[in-house]
C-alpha cells in the first residue's frame, strides 16, 4: 500500500489545515465546505459530523462518492501532475489539494467546480 501514513492522518487534522490555508487567503470555511463538497459529495452537515468523528483520511476518500467531473482536475500539486497519479486514493486526495490550492490562489468558484 502506497503512501500509508497519509492514508492513516485524521480528516480532522487535514480539514484544520486546509481552513487555516483558505482563511489566510481572505476566503472562508463555506467556500472550502462548498469546494469539499462539490469533490466528494458530502453536504455540508456530513462534512461536520466526519471532522468531529476524526475519521482516517483514508476511510474518508474511500467513503466519498467523487464528482464525475473530478477527472477535469489538472495540474501540478506537491511537484505531481495529479492526472498522472495511478493510485486512486492518493488521486483523490491530491485533488482535494489541488482544488484547496485553487481556492486560496483566488481562481473563480466556477473554474475550481469545473462549470
Amino acid at each position: 500500500m502506497a503512501h500509508p501514513k497519509l492514508f492513516e492522518m485524521s480528516f480532522t487534522q487535514i480539514y484544520e489545515m486546509y481552513v487555516q490555508k483558505v482563511e489566510r487567503k481572505d476566503k472562508s470555511k463555506a467556500e472550502l465546505d462548498q469546494v469539499l463538497s462539490w469533490l466528494t459529495g458530502y453536504d455540508e452537515h456530513k462534512l461536520d459530523d466526519l471532522v468531529a468523528s476524526d475519521i482516517m483520511l483514508g476511510d474518508f476518500v474511500d467513503q466519498a462518492k467523487f464528482n464525475e467531473n473530478a477527472t477535469l482536475i489538472t495540474g501540478m500539486i506537491c511537484g505531481v501532475r495529479v492526472e498522472e497519479i495511478t493510485e486512486p486514493r492518493m488521486q483523490k486526495i491530491r485533488y482535494m489539494d489541488k482544488l484547496v490550492d485553487e481556492l486560496a490562489r483566488g481562481k473563480k468558484m466556477t473554474s475550481i467546480l469545473r462549470q
